[in-house]
């Protein structure tokens, strides 16, 4: 599961590449990839049409199925891996999850080109930019962090079902 703020722009966004990444991988089948957000501020809007018009840009096939939704304290319970957009969403989560334990990330802790941090204190480092109150620039560049890391994400999903 990934998950941003409101579910319209970085989290549907690492949504697609994920999914679009697996398939490539030949993990479609074996992993399930959805998106939520912190926020219920966005519910049942779709993903925003900034981000839509990046992802067509690089070939992504987008959907009109997404409507943002806020994460839920069960939910987490059932991920195997959560991936935060940000340290502010990864706190959020690791107190909704209030000690079940499920595996939070940041997201971009999977770049191999993110800065290093040396613990939670330092996790901002690894935020992925929000685009939401910038230009196409801006979705562009969040897009670009959000691939970067994506393959990564990949291999550890190899090692986690026994495939590396």
């Amino acid at each position: 599961m990934t998950v941003c703020t409101g579910n319209i722009c970085r989290s549907p966004m690492a949504e697609v590449v994920l999914r679009d990444r697996l398939h490539g991988a030949g993990l479609a089948d074996r992993v399930t990839v959805d998106s939520t957000g912190v926020s219920d501020e966005e519910h049942g809007n779709p993903v925003d049409p900034r981000a839509r018009r990046a992802l067509a840009a690089r070939g992504y096939a987008v959907g009109d199925g997404h409507r943002a939704r806020q994460v839920s304290a069960d939910e987490l319970g059932e991920r195997d891996l959560v991936l935060a957009m940000t340290s502010r969403h990864a706190d959020v989560l690791r107190r909704l999850a209030n000690g079940t334990d499920p595996q939070i990330r940041m997201y971009r802790s999977f770049d191999p080109d993110a800065p290093q941090v040396g613990g939670r204190g330092e996790e901002s480092r690894l935020d992925v930019d929000d685009p939401w109150y910038g230009d196409a620039d801006g979705f562009e560049v969040c897009l670009d962090e959000i691939e970067a890391a994506a393959d990564g994400i990949v291999a550890h999903v190899r090692v986690e079902l026994g495939l590396a």
